[in-house]
């Protein structure tokens, strides 16, 4: 067989393939073989030759999202045109109203369930994702349209609160509550990122991600039993 010249094109593809089948029949509902017939021209192995398996993928795209989320904030941190504040509110307007980036977020949370899964994402929280809210805080200490005297906690609690308590609210019933909770806590301590516009766009967008879900039934076949 000949050798892949380009085997991150082809590893490219697949995650474009089963990012696409994840958002239009959920991960639980996907199989390999469905990835494989979405490609068409390569092999369950070829697949397999560069993941182990679903996980794997969702894992990768998690990571994918994760770097277009960094890339992001550096976008923002490079215009001069926003404050600190506009800056933090446009970061989780792109969250909230991003349907890629909620599908994605959505069949990873399942896997919180895993007590080291969500070890590993608390941590993570409040440390990666925490620094890029600091520094976007920091900016607005500096053009004074944040007045916080807890920068870095207020990074924190925004990033946990948001991405944990909000996210994966119980019902989407409760999200409306909890984002303007978290809405009220933020401003008292000085950083007034929820302005009404916001908290819709964020309770519209994580109903939407704690509603239940709409796939189609999956049909019982032998590689949905043995994927």
């Amino acid at each position: 067989m000949a050798r892949n010249a380009h085997p991150e094109v082809t590893r490219r593809r697949i995650l474009d393939a089963a990012q696409k089948l994840f958002s239009e029949k959920g991960f639980e509902h996907t199989s390999m073989q469905d990835i494989v017939n979405e490609l068409g021209n390569l092999s369950k192995g070829a697949i397999y030759h560069h993941f182990p398996g679903k996980e794997a993928i969702l894992e990768e795209l998690t990571h994918r999202d994760w770097e277009a989320s960094h890339g992001l904030l550096d976008e923002l941190r490079q215009r001069t045109d926003l404050t600190g504040l506009e800056k933090i509110r446009e970061v989780i307007r792109r969250s909230v109203t991003s349907e890629t980036h909620l599908d994605i977020q959505r069949d990873a949370a399942q896997f919180l369930e895993d007590s080291t899964t969500l070890a590993h994402n608390l941590q993570s929280w409040q440390t990666t994702v925490a620094d890029g809210f600091h520094t976007l805080i920091m900016d607005g200490v500096k053009d004074g349209s944040i007045t916080t005297e807890y920068p870095r906690e207020a990074a924190i609690l925004l990033s946990l609160l948001l991405n944990y308590w909000v996210a994966c609210a119980p019902t989407a019933a409760d999200t409306e509550p909890r984002t303007r909770c978290v809405a009220t806590m933020l401003a008292a301590i000085g950083l007034p990122v929820f302005n009404e516009e916001l908290i819709d766009l964020t309770v519209r967008g994580f109903q939407a991600f704690n509603a239940p879900s709409f796939y189609p039934e999956p049909h019982d076949t032998a590689d949905d039993r043995n994927r």
